[in-house]
């Protein structure tokens, strides 16, 4: 069964969606600036025995706000603190997928008494040189010779005048291969958008930030999964797992998104990691 909601907290509008039956799970995306859509259908799979609480972050998707409204991460972490004051729940597991793992960190960091526990899916990098290390290998994959002729050919088969549509899924597609080990997989992934404002000025608000010294304070069962072809280098998780005492799992011949590369693997990984009984 899904159900979708309007939550008005603190000034601003945001969609909801919710999943499942059972215990609630809150699963943030990734972006910063995108939605919750993009995760679907395979986070979807997660909702066996429980209910998976989605929520389009302030300033992206259904949730978005003027542009005078702030967007920068202490906004993120003081929306979901008052979505969960508004759902009324004590503790929360927490499920963060790229950014969406950032955050989940950033929440668990200032109101650690309110996570159960933390999956991180492919976690953004935790400190500042990590990430631009992630910017220059995914720059260097957008500009390889063979992504560069696909989309010289797109651009020149007259798709765009026949069939505008199918014209820009493949443009998509393009846009979205070097996050995958298989690009042919690119396909599969559901389409997106970002909103250049709210990115720009999530990482702005984050400055010269280091998580690690931070994570190492918390205490909370955690587990990290990675895709071992992921244009974030994969030393990069494997130090925020390390920071959190959590679990690590690298998956093999998967990039970014392995809810859809690896389906399979991490279905059983993350719904193992939520079922896995509090210490």
């Amino acid at each position: 069964m899904v159900q979708t909601f309007t939550r008005d907290i603190r000034g601003v509008q945001l969609f909801e969606r919710r999943v499942g039956g059972g215990p609630p799970v809150v699963v943030l995306h990734g972006g910063p600036g995108a939605h919750h859509d993009y995760l679907l259908p395979g986070f979807d799979a997660l909702a066996a025995g429980r209910t998976l609480i989605y929520y389009d972050q302030r300033g992206g998707g259904r949730s978005a706000v003027p542009r005078d409204v702030p967007v920068g991460w202490k906004e993120h972490v003081a929306d979901l603190e008052a979505l969960r004051s508004l759902w009324q729940l004590e503790r929360m597991p927490l499920v963060g997928y790229s950014w969406g793992a950032l955050l989940a960190l950033l929440y668990a960091i200032h109101h650690p008494e309110r996570v159960e526990r933390l999956v991180l899916v492919s976690p953004a990098p935790t400190w500042r040189e990590a990430r631009a290390r992630f910017e220059a290998s995914f720059a260097e994959r957008n500009t390889a010779p063979a992504l560069q002729a696909e989309r010289r050919a797109l651009r020149e088969s007259g798709l765009r005048e026949r069939d505008p549509d199918a014209y820009q899924k493949r443009l998509f597609e393009l846009s979205v291969v070097p996050y995958f080990h298989d690009p042919a997989l690119a396909k599969d992934l559901t389409p997106f958008r970002v909103t250049g404002r709210t990115q720009q000025e999530v990482w702005e608000s984050l400055g010269d930030y280091d998580l690690r010294p931070a994570l190492r304070a918390l205490h909370l069962p955690a587990t990290v999964l990675h895709g071992d072809a992921d244009p974030i280098p994969s030393d990069i998780a494997r130090a925020t797992a390390a920071a959190l005492r959590a679990d690590f799992h690298l998956i093999e011949r998967c990039g970014h998104v392995p809810y859809v590369e690896r389906f399979d693997e991490f279905v059983r990984i993350a719904g193992d990691a939520l079922a896995r009984p509090l210490p």
